[in-house]
């Protein structure tokens, strides 16, 4: 079977992280902070902070930020559950605003239309399929309202900005959230990281990713437990917020180490891919390419097309399936987040974001991953052909 996307482990890989389990510590040790220097190293940031997923570090980044309860956040309906559910675990209202059709990316003007009628504390955009949003744009919007920024880049690792930074330097957003899910750009099987340029709200993220626990004598609060004659006792930590469990493993962290390694290798090749479906899926009828002519700013996480299935005689379900049959998994990315039976529960609608409807109505996102050969990506277009003819 030809998958939508998959990992891309080597030997190599497989080999460190053997070593780290036979060898060296499980948890807690010297490869999670090398994790995050490689990341942050990579993307032009000053901190980073390695936690168990993105949906952990998106609900870390909201907590650090310390916004009260019920603050209102606006982000994206085209995207998994995560964007908004950690808006809802922090306790605070996720707001959804229209998309831009041709990127999928959050609509500026309809940005701008929400922020100048409601308060909203947060603005959260999504890098759909790995493409930046216009970064540049939105931190100007929102600096003028003091608004903050959390990017959710779980599809953007390697992604640039059309100014050039990369994403995840945080040139124009508070933190940036990362995923490394087995589909990811880089793979720690789960995984996640939060990249800032903030001193506070890395050691905020710090805190809160472990229980809320540190080890700082500089800030311990209780002098008298913490102290044997005026020396700090070697054992003594304090817990002085409500944090959670949200490490990472030292077995992940050094397979992200070594993923890191081939990053770039990974970045050419999804781009290589994403060049060759733009110079050959024009030719058949009924698709429409998205971020044509961006492929070097994306990070290529999917390649998603618009089918426009009301002028055919298959339903988007028959194409799917007629494409499984021949060996090729397609998927639907995403189901519109107002549309899930819990948002829907707390009185969220869909009629008022018609475009965000109108993608869904025709996306299917087709293989792209670094593992897909020539000859398997040729089957793709060849099928696509023969099921649309």
């Amino acid at each position: 079977m030809i998958a939508y996307s998959k990992q891309s482990v080597s030997f190599l890989d497989a080999f460190r992280v053997g070593w780290q389990v036979k060898f060296r510590s499980l948890t807690q040790g010297i490869e999670i902070s090398k994790f995050e220097e490689s990341v942050a190293r990579y993307v032009g940031a000053k901190y980073a902070v390695a936690v168990s997923s993105a949906t952990a570090g998106l609900h870390l980044a909201h907590l650090a930020l310390g916004n009260p309860n019920g603050s209102k956040v606006v982000t994206s309906p085209i995207s998994f559950v995560a964007s908004a559910n950690s808006v809802i675990y922090a306790n605070q209202i996720p707001l959804f605003v229209d998309i831009d059709p041709s990127s999928g990316n959050i609509s500026l003007e309809k940005l701008r239309e929400i922020l100048k009628n409601t308060e909203i504390r947060t603005v959260v955009p999504v890098h759909y399929s790995g493409m930046p949003c216009d970064m540049k744009e939105i931190n100007e919007i929102c600096k003028e309202m003091k608004i903050h920024i959390i990017e959710d880049a779980a599809h953007a690792l390697g992604a640039t900005y059309s100014t050039g930074e990369k994403v995840g330097s945080c040139a124009y957003s508070d933190m940036t959230v990362f995923s490394f899910h087995p589909v990811k750009s880089i793979t720690t099987g789960e995984g996640g990281m939060v990249t800032t340029n903030n001193p506070y709200l890395y050691n905020s993220l710090l805190k809160l990713r472990s229980h809320g626990i540190h080890k700082n004598s500089l800030e311990f609060k209780n002098t008298l437990l913490a102290n044997t004659q005026k020396a700090p006792n070697a054992w003594y930590y304090e817990m002085d917020v409500l944090g959670f469990h949200y490490r990472i493993t030292e077995i992940q962290a050094v397979l992200g180490v070594s993923q890191m390694k081939r990053i770039d290798k990974f970045m050419d090749r999804r781009r290589k891919i994403a060049k060759y479906y733009d110079a050959k899926l024009p030719t058949i009828g009924h698709i429409q390419n998205i971020n044509c002519g961006q492929r070097d700013l994306s990070a290529n996480h999917l390649y998603p097309i618009k089918i426009d299935f009301t002028k055919l005689s298959k339903s988007r379900n028959q194409i799917m399936s007629e494409l499984r049959a021949s060996g090729i998994i397609t998927q639907v990315h995403y189901l519109p987040i107002p549309l899930h039976t819990y948002y829907k529960a707390l009185g969220y609608e869909i009629t008022n974001l018609p475009q965000t409807m109108g993608l869904y109505s025709q996306i299917l996102s087709i293989p792209i991953h670094p593992k897909l050969t020539m000859r398997a990506q040729r089957k793709v277009i060849k099928n696509l052909k023969r099921i649309l003819a």
